[in-house]
């Protein structure tokens, strides 16, 4: 909190109750200290500059309490932004951007460059040391072009171009940042056998990447209070079995498809919760992992 604020939301908050919440934040604290968070950050939280500063906030905080925040970061808006500049339109074919190698060369420069430094810059601004990482950093991601199934008819592939699934993830470079107070950034960029550049969906990176660190929760910051039902409602608690039904009734479709078989995938791989948390509500990151309340949909393994 900006000490030189002049008046903040918790002005009217008694110095007792100040306390209390303090204090209830301590088993959370105790429970996760050492553990590693994967923290993938998109959406709105990423792009008003009020709950920017929140999250930055959030990751140092969780840091300076023992934590190890890691955070994979989108940018869909900004990529649609920089191809506008250039006359180009994206497509998307069941929630996947196309990618062809002009695309591709303006996402490695708007997720490496712009929208990683610029995150990068607001943890360290916050008070944090935060360091940003591409997969080819390390070696960390490799890739191999993604084969897309159409959803409908099993024997038809789509071409979606420079888009990659993840080979395999080496995270001994995340481990060393993080042993040294570091706060690892990480683009969604891998590489293949040739040495070519693939964009990587930012929700299979994080829930990949959450399993290789053996982490203790994988957090998701979406546009949205979470998973809902059809009729609109927040369903806070799903298993493996809940997920299937609500894929094969279509509840789960769109850009909600890779986000939830990605952290299905980290559940199943032993990451002990996965959150898909409204990022449009400040500091939810601090809510959801040192208070007892619920800001979204925690999804466990059975």
């Amino acid at each position: 909190m900006n000490p030189d604020a002049a008046s903040s939301p918790v002005d009217h908050i008694q110095p007792r109750e100040k306390a209390e919440i303090l204090a209830q934040a301590l088993p959370y604290i105790r429970r996760f200290h050492g553990k590693t968070l994967v923290i993938k950050y998109g959406g709105n939280a990423m792009t008003d500059p009020a709950l920017q500063q929140d999250f930055a906030e959030d990751v140092v905080l969780l840091k300076l309490v023992g934590l190890n925040p890691v955070v994979v970061h989108g940018g869909g808006p900004q990529i649609d932004e920089a191809l506008a500049k250039i006359g180009k339109k994206g497509t998307f074919i069941q929630g996947m951007r196309v990618t062809d190698e002009e695309t591709m060369e303006v996402v490695e420069w708007v997720l490496g460059g712009e929208v990683q430094q610029d995150i990068v810059g607001l943890i360290n601004h916050a008070g944090g040391k935060a360091v940003g990482l591409t997969g080819r950093d390390g070696g960390m991601i490799r890739a191999r072009k993604l084969k897309m199934v159409d959803k409908d008819d099993p024997s038809k592939e789509h071409d979606v171009g420079q888009v990659g699934d993840i080979e395999s993830i080496d995270p001994s470079v995340v481990r060393a940042l993080q042993d040294d107070q570091f706060i690892p950034v990480i683009s969604p960029i891998g590489f293949g056998a040739r040495n070519e550049s693939y964009n990587i969906n930012a929700d299979l990176v994080a829930s990949k990447l959450a399993e290789v660190l053996k982490a203790e929760k994988l957090l998701l910051l979406t546009n949205t209070p979470g998973v809902l039902d059809k009729a609109g409602n927040l369903l806070t608690d799903l298993t493996a079995r809940r997920i299937d039904e609500l894929f094969a009734d279509g509840t789960i479709s769109g850009g909600m498809l890779p986000k939830i078989a990605g952290a299905l995938d980290a559940a199943r791989s032993g990451v002990n919760a996965v959150h898909i948390i409204d990022g449009r509500v400040p500091h939810a990151l601090l809510l959801e992992i040192l208070t007892d309340q619920a800001y979204g949909t925690m999804i466990r393994s059975h």
